[in-house]
């Protein structure tokens, strides 16, 4: 990209010496600038983000994304309408509704067929023990629930199937197989082989069984095409996404372009609004240069190096010409030498006000363990004046 959100504060820092209507009007552009940088920033790191996620192979393999992320994904979509996708953006939505429906019209007709398989089992003459929950208090079966976690019964089922039970209606037809099957289970967990209900059971299970695996391919069949449809949408979405991220990308580094023209013009604003330096002060902001640290030595030479690329500052000597300075690099210098030496007299002071308290701590110490000399010496003399 073109610049970088943290470019617009640098510009017009330490700008002193200018007219105070200039200066206002400087800062107000400054602040505008600094709006602009943060919005861009928060742009950079989504784009950023987006192609991290990509590359770390996130729905790399057709995985359905959430339901968040499709909601987001469709936002982006509309955007990406101005960016040459229109028409198959458009189809989308209605591609995507036309094939719900259509899944939604084969999952219904492969439930109508379990139906039909369902109510062959249940006119079977051994069916009836099966179609109503068990009655476990008026038969007496005090631990029936101790061995049987789910009951479940074929009406209960067929309740669900018809959707008179909507908390818990059926999404798909291997729910209610497993529930079938789970009705002859619990019966034949609960009694003996040898009872009635247990024979019963079973042998409905197995004719169940029977007449599930005709219907199975059928199942299998809606299911991978489920599968494929969903990573269909999933991979659509990812397109969606990246084409409006693209779209993000080239706005956004336009948008620093224009930031960083508009930094120039700034800067060359501050330039002229700046009033000359006298000697004097050229004079003394070279001696405050010869005292900064060796590292602020560097970073004022970097400031000079900013305004005039030609000045080789990692030079071993180095050739320093005030009056060939522009007059912004001069002042933006004279900041930066007095922001050193305050930090370094802080540094100063703090480094003094440790020492001295550690001398105060070692005097401290020191008499100290003369109090306990004299103590020690002090006992040594009473126990020789008592001793006979």
């Amino acid at each position: 990209m073109a610049g970088s959100s943290t470019a617009a504060p640098e510009a017009t820092q330490h700008l002193p010496e200018v007219e105070e209507t200039e200066a206002e009007l400087i800062n107000a552009q400054v602040d505008d600038l600094i709006l602009k940088a943060d919005e861009l920033e928060k742009k950079v790191i989504e784009v950023v983000n987006f192609y991290e996620k990509k590359q770390g192979g996130v729905n790399a393999k057709g995985t359905s994304l959430p339901i968040k992320d499709k909601a987001s994904a469709a936002s982006h979509s509309t955007n990406a309408v101005n960016n040459g996708a229109s028409t198959s953006n458009n189809k989308q939505p209605a591609e995507g509704a036309h094939k719900d429906a259509a899944c939604s019209k084969r999952m219904q007709d492969l439930m109508r067929q379990f139906g039909t398989m369902l109510r062959q089992i249940t006119t079977h003459k051994w069916a009836w023990p099966f179609m109503q929950p068990v009655d476990v208090e008026g038969l007496g079966l005090h631990d029936y629930y101790e061995i049987i976690k789910k009951p479940m019964d074929i009406g209960t089922i067929q309740n669900r199937m018809e959707g008179k039970d909507e908390v818990n209606r059926y999404k798909n037809v291997r729910e209610i197989y497993a529930d079938v099957r789970l009705v002859f289970k619990n019966a034949m967990r609960y009694n003996d082989e040898n009872n009635d209900v247990h024979v019963m059971a079973k042998t409905l299970l197995e004719k169940f069984e029977e007449k599930w695996l005709q219907l199975l391919p059928k199942v299998i069949e809606e299911e991978t095409r489920q599968k494929e449809e969903e990573a269909q949408v999933s991979a659509n979405i990812m397109i969606a996404q990246e084409a409006s991220i693209s779209r993000l990308a080239r706005e956004t580094d336009n948008e620093l372009c224009e930031l960083s023209l508009r930094l120039k013009e700034l800067r060359q604003m501050a330039i002229e609004s700046c009033r000359k330096m006298t000697s004097e002060e050229k004079r003394k902001l070279g001696t405050g240069l010869s005292n900064l640290s060796p590292e602020d030595l560097n970073k004022a030479l970097e400031i000079i190096a900013q305004d005039n690329p030609n000045f080789q500052y990692t030079a071993e000597e180095v050739d320093l010409d005030m009056d060939a300075q522009s007059e912004l690099t001069l002042w933006r210098l004279k900041s930066f030498v007095r922001e050193a030496h305050e930090r370094q007299t802080r540094n100063n002071n703090n480094n003094n006000n440790n020492n001295n308290s550690a001398t105060k701590g070692d005097d401290a110490s020191k008499r100290k363990r003369e109090i306990c000399d004299a103590l020690a010496k002090s006992a040594k003399k009473r126990g020789k004046k008592q001793s006979p």
